[in-house]
């Protein structure tokens, strides 16, 4: 004799198997989520043309065709691979800013470390041109420095190279040179350096 079926042992039956496939999809969101990759960009920015103001005035401006920041890892960054134009005003001479070039960048915000790369070139306030593969910028201690040769051109065009790299204050108003050789104006040698 057959037995029919009961309505309860498909309801207990269809309840079990819906348990049991909630379960399984939990146990694939952990596994999926434990090995959720991080280093990507958290914003985008194309064509940016950032200004950053003190009181009013304009103490940077920074333009770069594509900025990625990178903020879901330990140590957020912010990374500039197609190029950049940065202009920095002084208060000294405010008329004339001070401009930097560079085919890449990368800024450790909590680090306050800024590192260019790429044909980096610096014209500082005074006219005086600075050429490096890469330059880095401790911020917190206002200073800059390279291992690279340095290639210095005055604004009367007299040249020097520095070839074991340079450290300056991050305005340029002071630097060091190492292993420099060539033709410089002693006037235009900050009075730190004389």
């Amino acid at each position: 004799m057959k037995k029919p079926f009961k309505k309860k042992t498909i309801a207990g039956a269809l309840s079990l198997a819906i348990f049991f496939g909630l379960i399984s999809c939990e146990e694939n969101q952990v596994a999926t989520t434990a090995t959720k990759k991080t280093n990507f960009p958290s914003q985008i920015v194309y064509n940016a043309d950032i200004v950053q103001r003190d009181s009013g005035n304009v103490k940077v401006r920074f333009r770069a065709p594509l900025m990625e920041k990178y903020e879901y890892i330990d140590s957020p960054y912010v990374e500039v691979k197609k190029g950049l134009y940065l202009e920095f005003y002084d208060k000294k001479n405010p008329g004339t800013p001070g401009k930097i070039w560079a085919k890449y960048a990368k800024v450790i915000e909590s680090k306050d470390f800024y590192e260019a790369r790429g044909d980096v070139k610096v014209i500082n306030p005074e006219g005086q041109t600075f050429k490096m593969q890469s330059i880095y910028w401790d911020r917190a201690n206002r200073r800059m420095f390279t291992h690279d040769t340095v290639y210095i051109t005055d604004k009367d065009g007299s040249i020097f190279i520095a070839s074991k790299g340079m450290t300056a204050k991050d305005d340029f108003s002071e630097y060091t040179f190492y292993s420099g050789f060539g033709d410089i104006n002693a006037q235009k040698i900050p009075s730190t350096q004389k």
